[in-house]
C-alpha cells in the first residue's frame, strides 16, 4: 500500500480486511513479514518464520506502525527452508522487495553477481537472488526502473521461470510487476484510509472507502495485492507482463517484457513448488 506520502496506518488490510494478509497466513504459514518506511525514509522490516496470526509482533506492528508505504507478505515455502532470513520483504539498497512465484536456477543467478552484489544476501530463497540482481542492475544504470527492466528481461530470457510476480518499493515510489500470468496480482484505484496519526485501518469499507469519524480527513491510498482483500468492485486485475509504476499517486503502466523463453508448467514443479504455488 502507498497513499504518495501522508502516513497512515495499515490495520484492515493486514488484520481486519475479510481477506486480511492475517487470514491468509492461515494457508501460508511458513513466514511473516512487514515492511515500511520510517520518519528519516530508511527502509524497516520486521520478518519471523511463523504464521502471522501467530506472530505478535506482526500484529502489533499492523496496528501502531504509521508509515506511506507498506510491503507486507506470508509465505508458503518452495525454496529455502522456514526461516527469518528466508521471509520477505528483503533490504538493499534502501529499497523494499518481496515475490510471489518461482525461478529456477539459483546457481546462474549466482554467476551473475559480483562479491559486492552477493554480500547483501543473508538467506537461500530464488526470491533474495533475483532482487540481488535487480539491485545489481539498478547500481548500474543508475535508475530503477531501467534497472528493474533490464533485470526482469535477462532472467526471463536465460532462467526458467513459473511467476515472477513482484513489488518494489522505495519512498516515494512503489514498482509492482504481474509476470507472466501464471498468478494474479490486483491493484485498487485510490480510495480513502484513515489518517495515521488518529486512527488505524480498522474500521472497515463502505463503497470503497474506509469507515472514519466524521471530524477526521481521509487519506487516498493504492493497495495491491496477490487476493483482493475484500468485496470492493475497484479491484482490478494486472494484465500479464503489466509493469506499473505508482509515483506519488500518480500510476502509469509499462509491457517492456516479451513472454518467457523456459516457462515452467505446474507440472514441471518439484511437490514442495507445487504445493506453495497452488
Amino acid at each position: 500500500m502507498t497513499t504518495g506520502g501522508p502516513r497512515v496506518r495499515a490495520t484492515f488490510w493486514l488484520l481486519d480486511a475479510p481477506d486480511s494478509l492475517r487470514a491468509q497466513s492461515r494457508r501460508m504459514p511458513d513466514g511473516t513479514g512487514l515492511g515500511w518506511f520510517s520518519l528519516g525514509e530508511e527502509p524497516v522490516r520486521d520478518r519471523a518464520p511463523v504464521a502471522a496470526f501467530r506472530d505478535a509482533d506482526f500484529n502489533a506492528e499492523a496496528r501502531h506502525v504509521v508509515s506511506h508505504t507498506f510491503i507486507s507478505h506470508v509465505r508458503y515455502a518452495s525454496t529455502g527452508a522456514p526461516d527469518v532470513h528466508n521471509s520477505h520483504p528483503f533490504v538493499m539498497d534502501d529499497r523494499l522487495f518481496a515475490h510471489n512465484g518461482v525461478v529456477r536456477g539459483v546457481d546462474v543467478l549466482d554467476s551473475w553477481l559480483t562479491d559486492v552484489d552477493r554480500a547483501l544476501i543473508q538467506g537461500q530463497t530464488d526470491s533474495e537472488f533475483v532482487f540481488a540482481y535487480i539491485t545489481a542492475e539498478i547500481r548500474r544504470r543508475g535508475d530503477t526502473a531501467s534497472g528493474l527492466i533490464a533485470a526482469v528481461r535477462r532472467i526471463a530470457a536465460e532462467l526458467p521461470i513459473f511467476a515472477l510476480n513482484i513489488l518494489l518499493a522505495e519512498s516515494g515510489r512503489l514498482w509492482a510487476l504481474r509476470y507472466p500470468d501464471t498468478h494474479e496480482l490486483w491493484v485498487t484505484t485510490p480510495h480513502l484510509t484513515e489518517p495515521g496519526a488518529e486512527h488505524h485501518l480498522g474500521a472497515g469499507r463502505e463503497q470503497g472507502r474506509v469507515k472514519v469519524a466524521a471530524h477526521r480527513e481521509p487519506t487516498p491510498a493504492c493497495v495491491l495485492a496477490s487476493e483482493r482483500l475484500d468485496d470492493d468492485p475497484g479491484w482490478r486485475l494486472l494484465d500479464a507482463g503489466e509493469l506499473l509504476l505508482v509515483d506519488g499517486m500518480e500510476a502509469s503502466s509499462l509491457f517492456p517484457f516479451d513472454a518467457p523463453a523456459h516457462p515452467l508448467t505446474a507440472a514441471d514443479l518439484s511437490g514442495a513448488e507445487s504445493t506453495s504455488q497452488a
